[in-house]
């Protein structure tokens, strides 16, 4: 989806939330019902409320009870004034949650930044890197992309490098992942090196027959995180380990 120049300015400043709560069964269906809307929210571009699995080989895996919400916002304070006073950030309060700086984007997706400020990402090999793939899955390729998945997922859950991660879903279409790497350099061997050609292949079979509608990729510096997740802040962990 092309976005028009205005919103192509606006999106340099953009930001991007990921937020992730074990709210239980029932409260992750009201998660997925009270997903905000950029008309009643200020500042919020774009938002997402999705169910959550385990990034690993084979069949996918739900994880019961704990949901997820990304959203893009045009500053800070948009971010601030929902988490303050919005009930979707109040279900969510006893997760974690981390803001993250856009460093690169290849593909598109509605409301996420489609351009990059100049300079943003000159230092990106430096310390943890927060990386989102998100795509709208053609249903008549759901198995390919089952298989291709499997594959570059359990390469991805057995690398050291790679701190924390979550599937994302929320059926029938929006498919995406979320995962914080002790570094991009570290990340970037996972899905180029040589000797790991799962996320290679997996690319080359989207590029030939495309998995998705749309799809994005999304690298970024997470920043003012929040809270635990599985015990621990993963920002802070993957700082320690590089």
């Amino acid at each position: 989806m092309d976005l028009t120049r205005r919103d192509q300015v606006r999106g340099l400043n953009v930001i991007v939330s990921a937020h992730v709560a074990d709210v239980g069964v029932r409260a992750t269906r009201a998660v997925l019902r009270e997903r905000p809307r950029p008309e009643s929210t200020p500042g919020l571009r774009y938002a997402q409320t999705t169910l959550t699995g385990v990034i690993a080989s084979g069949p996918p895996v739900v994880r019961p009870g704990r949901a997820a919400l990304l959203a893009a916002w045009e500053d800070d304070a948009a971010l601030d004034r929902f988490l303050a006073a919005d009930p979707l950030a109040g279900r969510l309060a006893d997760g974690w949650h981390v803001r993250l700086r856009p460093l690169r984007l290849a593909g598109s997706w509605p409301g996420m930044p489609v351009e990059i400020e100049p300079g943003a990402a000159r230092d990106e090999e430096d310390g943890p890197v927060v990386v989102l793939t998100l795509g709208q899955l053609r249903l008549r390729r759901a198995l390919p992309f089952l298989r291709a998945n499997s594959r570059a997922a359990g390469r991805a859950a057995a690398d050291p490098a790679m701190v924390a991660s979550v599937a994302l879903a929320r059926p029938p279409r929006f498919v995406g992942t979320f995962s914080v790497w002790e570094s991009t350099s570290a990340m970037c061997h996972y899905a180029y090196g040589a000797d790991r050609p799962a996320h290679r292949e997996a690319v080359g079979e989207h590029q030939e027959r495309p998995f998705h509608h749309e799809a994005a990729f999304l690298r970024c510096r997470p920043y003012g995180a929040q809270g635990l997740l599985d015990g621990r802040e993963p920002v802070a962990a993957a700082a320690r380990a590089s």
